[in-house]
């Protein structure tokens, strides 16, 4: 597939958006004769939500590994926030949260402790049931987190990426196995994120997350960026390319179905 250049547009967008808070010059990964990351290069600009988007394997996950500093490069260039990721790598973790897909947490505290645990690591003073307040889970602050459901855990996981109050916020697929009810909040709870005034940047798997949410996109396939833009145009540049689906297209899909009959509230399991 073609690199899809849209530089007009792009720099377009990079004016109206402001500063770029994340730069990626010419990125490369190597695991010996392996090269997972094939010269990348992007911006995020601040204040946006930015989706990474790419099949497994295709390197999206090593990217963001290496920008979050939990993964050495093999050569390029990465600044975050004006720091240098070869000379700054603890500053620049100082001003990041990050989820990840599979977190773990002290099995014997419960989510009031888990959160004290972190704020004194972070060196912070947090009161924990207003950061609890702000994924709904105030109610849940003597639970362990074995003991929730999987939307209040990937929510649980989202309020310890805050404690450091970071400019700058890392998901990592964070609705995956979650129910429509579940996954439609956490959008809203990711757009509440970026209000705030962070920078979102986030991978996913599920395409109607990435329009919904993301400015704009990276797609990543065998290492390399192939399309980058806003997910209107690129969706325009395929339907201007001749490009049709062999079934119509509704005003509503079954997920509308599912949550107009179901509601729309938080549900707790």
């Amino acid at each position: 597939m073609e690199i899809i250049y849209l530089a007009g547009l792009f720099h377009l967008i990079i004016q109206t958006m402001g500063k770029a808070i994340i730069k990626v010059e010419n990125l490369v990964k190597k695991y010996g004769d392996f090269e997972a990351v094939k010269g990348i290069s992007f911006e995020v600009m601040e204040g946006e939500i930015f989706g990474l988007l790419g099949p497994n394997g295709a390197g999206k996950t090593t990217t963001l590994e290496i920008i979050e500093t939990l993964r050495e490069k093999t050569s390029g260039t990465v600044t975050v926030d004006g720091m240098n990721l070869d000379t700054e790598p603890q500053a620049i973790k100082n001003i990041i949260g990050v989820q990840l897909q599979a977190a773990g947490y002290y099995p014997n505290l419960n989510l009031k402790q888990i959160i004290e645990l972190f704020s004194g690591l972070y060196n912070r003073v947090v009161d924990p049931l207003v950061l609890l307040d702000t994924v709904n889970l105030r109610e849940k602050a003597k639970s362990k987190f074995k003991e929730l459901s999987g939307g209040q855990k990937q929510r649980f996981s989202i309020a310890t990426t805050l404690i450091n109050e970071p400019k700058i916020i890392f998901l990592d697929e964070p609705t995956t196995g979650l129910d429509p009810q579940a996954r439609r909040n956490l959008w809203d709870l990711i757009k509440q994120l970026r209000e705030r005034g962070a920078t979102v940047v986030l991978t996913t798997h599920y395409m109607d997350e990435a329009e919904e949410l993301c400015e704009r996109v990276a797609i990543v396939d065998s290492g390399k960026i192939i399309a980058l833009s806003t997910p209107n145009q690129l969706i325009d540049n395929l339907i201007a390319s001749g490009f049709k689906r062999p079934k119509a297209v509704k005003e509503a899909n079954l997920e509308d179905v599912f949550l107009n009959m179901t509601g729309k509230e938080w549900r707790e399991g």
